[in-house]
């Protein structure tokens, strides 16, 4: 109950001030705000809490697919449209039959220009960069996981230090700290 004033103005809390990175994220601090309050409130149990963030966290993760999905199909029709501008580049070359053979070569080389971009485009451009979206997106509900497992674990009443370690094991291994590092940290800001 002590944190209720912390939870309804974060902006204004002393205690969030200490965290100026979560604070500078809107959906990191509606969600821990609106479970915190969930918390304070103390009508629902682990289990609807764990069930309601799980349902939380799947459609900010579903928000996210959809610009990644776009370009997915996207990608994939280009090698499609590739072939349309290379049929209709023989469409082209055809209406020029008469032409000498170097006219012809030209054309039929243009026609041939529109299906190698259509695959560049596809493959190694719009494909890669829906590809590493769809990784930064699953990157992004990290935190959401990390807030999710921390705050079951206070509500099944383990101590902070525990509480905080099972949100540290959630975190990918290239950005999880080690205990001694996250430790350190938060002595440090204990002194703050």
């Amino acid at each position: 109950m002590s944190i209720e004033g912390d939870v309804d103005d974060p902006t204004a809390s002393e205690l969030f001030k200490k965290y100026p990175r979560i604070v500078a994220d809107h959906h990191v601090m509606e969600f821990l705000t609106d479970y915190l309050r969930l918390m304070i409130g103390g009508n629902l149990g682990a289990f609807e809490m764990e069930n309601l963030m799980d349902v939380d966290i799947d459609t900010h993760h579903r928000e996210m697919e959809i610009p990644i999905h776009a370009l997915v199909r996207t990608a994939d029709g280009m090698p499609a449209f590739g072939i349309v501008a290379a049929v209709m580049g023989v469409v082209n070359t055809m209406g020029s039959v008469d032409k000498p053979p170097s006219v012809l070569g030209e054309l039929i080389a243009a026609a041939l220009v529109g299906t190698f971009l259509g695959i560049l485009l596809g493959y190694a451009v719009l494909s890669p960069l829906a590809s590493r979206m769809e990784d930064r997106a699953a990157e992004g509900s990290k935190i959401f996981e990390c807030i999710k497992v921390a705050l079951l674990a206070t509500m099944n009443a383990y101590p902070p230090q525990v509480a905080v370690e099972f949100g540290r094991k959630v975190l990918y291994s290239t950005e999880r700290p080690s205990f001694q590092e996250l430790d350190n940290h938060l002595r440090e800001l204990k002194g703050k």
